[in-house]
C-alpha cells in the first residue's frame, strides 16, 4: 500500500495517551483514514498533540503502529501554568519543522488538517522541501478569532500555497479555491455504525442536544425550548463546557422541570465512544442550534448534523446557507429564528421516524470517488 502522512491533532479516543485532540475533529480524521485505507494507502499521522497530564513531568515522543495507521508523538512535558503551555506549543512546532525537513521528499504528497497553531512552519517547510500539500479546512480562523497580523499573514499564505484542498463546505471552496485547484467536500464523517441501539419506546418522543454548552453553539437554547414542547416530549443535553456554562445549563434544567414546563429535560453529561452512539440511537430527534450571527456560520458545517443522521436521527437544525447548500439539505427540519419557541416548533414539525441514512451512504460513495480521483492527479 503507499504511504501518506496526514499531519494533525490526533489521539483514539480507545487509547490512554492523555494527550490534547478535539473529539469531533479526530472523528472525522479516523473516518478519512478509513477511506484512504479502503482507497490502498496507509495514513501515517504525525500529531501535534501534547500532554494533559496535570503532573509535572516529561512524556517522551513515540510512534507505533496501530490497526489501521501509523501514529507519531512529538515530546511534550505535563504540568499546569502559562510557562508549561508555552514550552508544549514550542515542543511541537519544533519538532514538526525538524521532521518535515528530514522526513519528506520532493513531490511527495502530505495531508494536513488546517490550523494557525502550524500554518507558517507548514509554509516554510513546503517552500524548502517541495512536497505536495492537501490541505483539509474545516473553518477560516481569522473570520472566528481574533488574530495578529503575522498570524493572519500565515494563514493567508498556507491557503494560497496549497496544492489541493479538502473542505468542509461548498462555501469554502467558493472563498478559497478561486483558481480551481483540485478538491473534495466533506461535511464530517459518513461512517455508519454497525450495530445500532433500539430506541427509547415508552410512548414519548425523545430530543437530543449533543455538543458543547458553549452560548453560541446553542445548549442552552435548546434546554429552553422544553418549555414549549408538550408532555409526550423528553430533552436530552448531553456535552461539554466549562463551569460556568454546565451551572448556568443545569439552572435552566432545574427550573424547567419544577416551574415551567410538561416536557422534562435529562442533562446526561459528558459521553463518549460506544456510550455516546448508543445513547444518540435511542433518541428520535437531534437538535443543531446555532447562533445564526457567529462568524464561524458563514462557512462551517456543524459536525452533529452527520453524527445525528448516520445513527438514524431526524434533525432540526437553524437555517444557514452552510446547511442549507449543503447535500443533506432535504432531511433537515429547519427554523429561521434562535429562540426556544422557534426550535419547539421545529421539534414538534419533524418527522421521529424520519431515518436518513440512505443520504449519509450516498455521501460517503461520492466522497470516495472524487477523494481517488484527487490522489491520483498527484501520481
Amino acid at each position: 500500500m503507499k504511504k501518506i502522512k496526514y499531519i494533525c491533532f490526533f489521539d483514539s479516543q480507545e487509547e490512554n495517551n492523555h494527550r490534547y485532540y478535539v473529539v469531533a475533529a479526530a472523528n472525522k480524521m479516523q473516518y478519512i483514514i478509513n477511506v484512504l485505507r479502503d482507497l490502498g494507502f496507509t495514513s501515517h499521522l504525525i500529531s501535534c498533540s501534547w500532554s494533559t497530564r496535570e503532573v509535572p513531568c516529561f512524556v517522551k515522543g513515540f510512534t507505533e503502529n496501530r490497526e489501521d495507521y501509523c501514529i507519531t508523538f512529538f515530546p511534550s512535558i505535563g504540568g499546569k501554568g502559562l510557562l508549561t503551555k508555552v514550552i508544549q506549543r514550542l515542543f511541537y512546532k519544533i519538532n514538526l519543522f525538524f521532521y518535515l525537513l528530514s522526513h519528506t521528499q520532493k513531490d511527495e504528497v502530505v495531508i494536513a488538517y488546517h490550523s494557525l497553531a502550524y500554518s507558517w512552519i507548514l509554509f516554510l517547510a513546503k517552500k524548502i522541501k517541495k512536497f505536495k500539500l492537501i490541505l483539509e479546512v474545516e473553518e477560516i480562523y481569522q473570520d472566528v478569532v481574533s488574530v495578529t497580523s503575522i498570524v493572519r499573514h500565515g494563514e493567508n499564505l498556507i491557503f494560497q500555497s496549497a496544492d489541493a484542498f479538502v473542505f468542509s463546505t461548498e462555501l469554502l471552496k467558493e472563498r478559497l479555491n478561486k483558481c480551481g485547484k483540485p478538491s473534495v467536500i466533506i461535511y464530517g464523517s459518513y461512517s455508519i455504525p454497525a450495530d445500532f441501539a433500539p430506541k427509547i419506546d415508552d410512548g414519548k418522543i425523545h430530543v437530543v442536544y449533543a455538543g458543547t454548552f458553549d452560548p453560541r453553539k446553542g445548549g442552552c437554547v435548546a434546554a429552553s425550548a422544553a418549555e414549549f414542547l408538550p408532555s409526550n416530549y423528553v430533552m436530552h443535553v448531553c456535552g461539554f463546557g466549562n463551569n460556568q456554562q454546565i451551572t448556568e445549563l443545569k439552572r435552566i434544567i432545574e427550573k424547567n422541570n419544577i416551574e415551567l414546563s410538561n416536557a422534562r429535560i435529562e442533562y446526561e453529561g459528558l459521553l463518549k465512544g460506544k456510550s455516546y452512539l448508543n445513547f444518540l440511537q435511542s433518541c428520535h430527534i437531534g437538535l443543531s442550534p446555532q447562533d445564526p450571527n457567529a462568524s464561524f456560520n458563514a462557512t462551517s458545517f456543524p459536525s452533529k448534523i452527520l453524527s445525528y443522521l448516520s445513527n438514524g436521527l431526524s434533525v432540526v437544525s437553524i437555517r444557514i446557507e452552510a446547511i442549507e447548500r449543503s447535500g443533506v439539505c432535504k432531511s433537515i427540519s429547519f427554523y429561521d429564528i434562535q429562540s426556544p419557541q422557534e426550535i419547539a416548533k421545529a421539534i414538534i414539525k419533524a418527522n421521529p421516524n424520519n431515518h436518513s441514512i440512505d443520504v449519509i451512504e450516498e455521501l460517503d460513495r461520492n466522497f470516495r470517488k472524487e477523494l481517488i480521483e484527487m490522489l491520483n492527479c498527484f501520481s
